[in-house]
């Protein structure tokens, strides 16, 4: 017997089974109920003097960000929206993502928590968090002895 071939019928029993597993692989502590409807990708890194943060922020506005120090914990939460530009515009394929989002991240005892600087600049939201003084590394001069 000869059965008919449905080639797009196959591809988009495909592009559900696709679906549901790109669905399921959520990393760990970024479920959309704890963290908001995207998370924006985040550098961090240490340098001599400081822990340097960047958040990727595109298409946002410095008022739709917000920078929180609380305990010993820094949030970082803001919304992207979506403006609408034509009323009868369709959309084939949306990937950006749109809506609020929160980050936290717990700061290690040497960061001098008054001194944290943040400024937003071409996307990209940059916070600087110096150490305490007494943290950065000291040389420590050695002294010959006198015979």
């Amino acid at each position: 017997m000869l059965s008919r071939l449905e080639p797009f019928k196959d591809l988009a029993t495909i592009q559900d089974r696709l679906n549901r597993v790109f669905e399921d692989i959520v990393p760990a502590g970024t479920s959309k109920d704890n963290q908001g409807d995207w998370i924006p990708a985040v550098d961090v890194y240490e340098t001599k003097d400081s822990i340097e943060i960047e958040v990727e922020a595109p298409g946002m506005k410095e008022d739709d960000l917000k920078v929180n120090l609380e305990n010993n914990t820094l949030y970082i939460s803001g919304e992207r929206k979506f403006e609408k530009k034509e009323e009868k515009q369709n959309y084939f394929r949306m990937e950006r993502g749109y809506g609020s989002f929160s980050r936290s991240f717990l700061l290690p005892e040497n960061v001098d928590k008054d001194s944290i600087k943040a400024k937003y600049k071409d996307g990209v939201l940059k916070l600087s968090l110096p150490k305490k003084q007494e943290s950065k590394p000291k040389a420590i001069k050695i002294e010959k002895e006198s015979k």
